[in-house]
């Protein structure tokens, strides 16, 4: 059979569409903008071009491990679904962690990633989402105003490698969506000025919406900003004056389209409540749209432990105005960087005389009210969704970046600026460098801030002045300069749309390209190389995929037995997310949507925690591994990456066993009580039977005087230098044979059982709790003895933390509850069901904690929602009852769903409409309002 020749017209689109002005600045801006990130890293030596580790805080902590997890799930790996994690705290909501961290399309690249690089998969997710901002900015910027597709691309890139992309969203990924978010949602503003596209408006909202909804909220307020400048820039009277010279394409000296408002046209107030409420009706079925997704992680929010609450403090002027100059760093201030050729167009933009006055009046108050708005509480809280954010108090600062890059570009886009033009940009800038010099705090700017401005900004002005001199050459002679020459300045300059001359690529021209484009490089990837360098000096750090996390990895495969029994990843943690980075099922969980039910039962069983209770530890206790189904635990050693003092080997880790019942059990009533300050006495109460011996102890300090005793227990003091009067003696008796365990959760320092190897407390409440740790065997012959206490920092010991396990004791609890459990346990992505043994009543109690949105039935009778034992799921169940099962929806997603489904509906009206409208109109009188061109440039846009 012949090849099928393509249609000539059809290669002819292609090759225009490639041809583009949008879409080479696009391309331009998406490389410019990863080439200067990846250079940075290289510079920096940071993963992957060198040896350093990227996964700082969070990344490390929560973000790698989701995107593992997201793997999993694409290849058919995970325990669980969509709806629910059973590899995380005992089984947790998944909807809403996907929703918060792994919801962007572009997350799904993992995928084609081996697993064991998924380090190296997020890092090119990376610096595609950078790409794709750069890409979305520059697009907008040709739609807002026709002009040269590079300088469009440049300023692109300066947008997408802002100080907030390097500084702060580099290494939490799922903002950079954001990030794309405020151009593309820009871009519906446009549609909505101009009645245009839409449907495809609404989706482009739903996707910035689902991919990350918390910037998205950003955004959508300053894309609501920015529609509400361009109205205000439109002309509200009629007047005949001609377009621009310099745009062929009918567009209007401002950027409007005749007909639309602007030179030759009038935009009525009633037309801006149009355009106001097209975009408004947009964002509306958008949102509606991602509802299911938004409205489970707004209830799974509300629904987990409280964090820090912290009060907004704004900070000094001078910090915040010098972090807009390169090189400069501060995780408490905004990151308001942009490369000098953005930066210094911004500030020409009040004095330029080529852009009309109300561009210039409107752009530049819009960006001085958006950054004063960063200083004042309520609309801090505005931009925050009305909760102060833990950590970095300025995420919203990329939309003032975009907005600065956009005043840039109308600088750039009405015509050169001249030399008087760029020598009041310069003072601008000269003041900027006096406040930080003098006002700003120490460590703000790094050693090569001001060398690196200096150059960007001798490269910036020579760049444009080359331009202004090709464009008098091409011209023939030199262009006008002043107020009364705006328009002949625009003309001459060649600025905007490309006429014969400008689309002659010059020599002048290229070098004023190369020189603009590599100053940009050159400073965004210092910029981002000095901030990888500061992060790794004031961060926790952890390692990327390596030996030990394949040990981790492998001998969870080869031990687990899922779901007849759990497999934990082990005590010594890697990363805060171990059971979702190297499998298995753990008490382990780090989320910003860590239920409070969970942590509560934790924490009253012994648990420990980072992040003031976000982040909870796995448990290594046997009474708790039988509770909760725990027959194979890993034991690690401590991470070599974390010790910098001779560090121990990578090596395999080991595993142990234990006789656990399956996950489902019996209780034949109700709990005897409720949990209380001792977590060996709340462990028994939710196990049901005794097995630890009570005990008393006293303590004593380092020259044997008795230490007072407070309801809290021994205040302790502790020095790190001076290990003579931080050393205590806790003098204490258990029986032989039993098992000595210790617990101080807000303690850090050692514990030493006479005969074994000190046991590390790091507690410091409430940012830090310590979890209860077996400390050895009783010393031979049982009776009294001391334990050695080292304190390192000052804080409370618990008078009543020994416990004395008597293993018999738990192996026969064991056997008991295995006697009466569940026979067959069946585990799906929502949930579980269990055959019950004849006989059974009381309460089936299932070994997973009683997050909101379980339902539970018998028999397949009706549901309801689950009962709480000690904070676990229970069912009750009458006599005669041979089954139970059990199901998980997120909170929320039933409303978002209905939401959603309005919100198709209401797509679906618009449709109709549309279609009547257009079946209508042939039909009508002639009597309605004649339908205006569009121009060319606009319909690309």
């Amino acid at each position: 059979m012949a090849p099928q020749e393509v249609p000539p017209e059809a290669v002819g689109r292609v090759r225009s569409w490639f041809l583009a002005a949008r879409t080479r600045a696009a391309l331009l801006a998406a490389g410019v903008a990863a080439v200067a990130f990846c250079i940075g890293d290289a510079v920096a030596g940071s993963y992957p071009f060198g040896s350093r580790t990227r996964s700082v805080n969070d990344l490390g902590n929560q973000f790698v491990p989701y995107h593992a997890h997201l793997w999993d799930l694409l290849h058919g790996r995970a325990d669980g679904g969509l709806l629910l994690n059973w590899q995380s705290g005992y089984g947790s909501s998944f909807l809403p962690d996907l929703g918060t961290y792994v919801s962007s399309p572009f997350a799904l690249l993992v995928a084609f990633f081996p697993r064991d690089r998924i380090d190296l998969a997020v890092y090119a997710v990376t610096v595609l989402k950078i790409g794709a901002a750069a890409a979305a900015m520059a697009v907008l910027l040709l739609a807002l105003r026709p002009g040269r597709w590079w300088a469009a691309g440049a300023l692109g890139a300066s947008y997408a490698l802002c100080g907030w992309t390097v500084m702060l969203a580099s290494y939490n990924p799922m903002w950079l969506d954001g990030l794309i978010a405020f151009p593309l949602l820009c871009l519906v503003g446009e549609w909505a000025r101009t009645a245009r596209r839409p449907y495809l408006s609404v989706l482009v909202v739903a996707l910035c919406w689902i991919a990350n909804f918390y910037t998205a909220y950003m955004a959508t307020i300053g894309a609501g900003l920015v529609l509400i400048a361009r109205l205000l820039t439109e002309s509200d009277r009629g007047d005949t004056t001609a377009p621009d010279a310099g745009a062929q394409d009918g567009t209007a000296q401002d950027g409007t389209a005749p007909g639309v408002g602007g030179p030759g046209g009038t935009r009525a107030p009633r037309e801006w409540l149009r355009a106001l409420g097209r975009a408004a009706r947009s964002m509306v079925l958008g949102i509606g749209l991602s509802a299911p997704l938004v409205l489970t992680i707004f209830k799974g929010t509300k629904l987990a432990y409280p964090g820090l609450v912290q009060e907004f403090e704004p900070k000094p002027w001078s910090d915040l105005l010098g972090r807009m100059l390169p090189g400069t760093y501060g995780f408490t201030t905004p990151s308001t960087y942009i490369d000098t050729a953005a930066l210094l167009l911004a500030f020409a933009l009040p004095f330029h005389p080529a852009v009309p006055r109300r561009t210039r009046t409107v752009w530049t108050v819009l960006v001085l009210v958006v950054t004063a708005s960063f200083q004042w509480k309520p609309t801090h809280l505005l931009w925050h969704a009305f909760t102060t954010p833990n950590g970095s108090a300025y995420r919203e600062t990329f939309v003032l970046s975009g907005m600065m890059v956009i005043a840039g570009w109308f600088a750039f886009a009405h015509g050169l600026p001249g030399r008087r033009q760029l020598a009041w940009a310069t003072g601008v800038m000269a003041a900027l460098v006096a406040v930080t010099r003098f006002g700003a705090e120490k460590g703000v700017t790094g050693q090569g801030t001001y060398p690196l401005l200096a150059l960007g900004l001798v490269a910036t002005i020579g760049a444009l002045l080359l331009l202004r001199w090709a464009a008098d050459r091409s011209q023939g002679g030199a262009a006008p300069t002043g107020a009364t020459a705006a328009t002949s300045a625009s003309a001459a300059t060649s600025a905007s749309a490309p006429t014969k001359a400008s689309a002659t690529a010059t020599l002048p021209v290229v070098l004023a390209a190369t020189l603009l484009i590599g100053a940009q490089i050159g400073q965004s990837a210092f910029t981002n190389a000095w901030d990888v360098r500061k992060r790794l000096a004031t961060m926790d750090d952890y390692g990327q995929w390596g030996q030990r996390e394949t040990y981790q990895y492998d001998a969870v495969a080869k031990a687990d037995g899922w779901p007849d029994y759990r497999t934990d990843p082990g005590r010594e943690q890697t990363v805060g997310n171990d059971p979702l980075m190297v499998d298995g099922q753990g008490a382990q969980y780090y989320s910003s949507l860590t239920a409070d039910v969970w942590t509560k039962t934790l924490m009253a069983l012994g648990g420990g925690w980072t992040s003031r209770g976000r982040s909870l530890q796995s448990l290594d206790n046997p009474v708790t591994d039988v509770i909760f189904s725990v027959g194979a635990r890993v034991h690690s050693r401590r991470d070599p990456h974390q010790v910098h003092v001779n560090p121990p080997p990578n090596v395999p880790p080991t595993v142990t066993r234990q006789d656990v019942p399956p996950l489902v059990t019996m209780r034949d009533a109700a709990p005897a009580g409720r949990y209380g300050l001792s977590p060996y006495r709340n462990q028994e109460l939710l196990l049901g039977s005794a097995v630890y011996t009570p005990t008393s102890a006293e303590l004593r300090d380092s020259k044997g005087r008795l230490m007072p005793r407070t309801p809290k227990g021994y205040r302790v003091t502790g020095y790190v230098r001076h290990p003579r009067t931080s050393t205590y003696s806790l003098r204490t008796s258990c029986p032989a044979g039993s098992e000595v365990y210790f617990w101080s959760p807000d303690f850090k320092g050692q514990v030493t059982l006479p005969g074994a190897a000190p046991v590390d407390f790091l507690g410091r409440m409430p940012t830090h709790r310590a979890a209860v740790e077996r400390l050895g065997d009783v010393p031979r012959g049982g009776g009294r003895f001391a334990l050695k206490v080292r304190a390192l920092e000052p804080g409370t010991l618990s008078s009543d933390g020994v416990g004395c396990l008597d293993r018999g004791r738990l192996a026969a609890a064991e056997r008991k509850l295995a006697a009466g459990a569940a026979t067959r346990v069946q585990v799906t992505d929502d949930g579980i069901s269990a055959q019950l043994p004849s006989g059974a009543h009381g309460f089936a109690v299932v070994a997973a904690p009683a997050i909101t949105g379980w339902s539970c039935a018998t028999d397949n009778g009706s549901r309801h929602p689950a009962r709480s034992y000690l904070g676990l799921i229970s069912v009750p169940v009458t006599a005669g009852a041979t089954s139970v099962s059990c199901s998980f929806t997120p909170p929320g997603l039933h409303l978002g769903e209905a939401i959603g489904g309005a919100s198709l509906l209401g797509v679906a009206a618009l449709a109709a409409f549309g279609w009547w409208r257009g079946r209508r109109r042939p039909e009508e009188d002639g009597d309605s309002e004649p339908v205006r061109p569009v121009p060319a440039a606009l319909v690309e846009s």
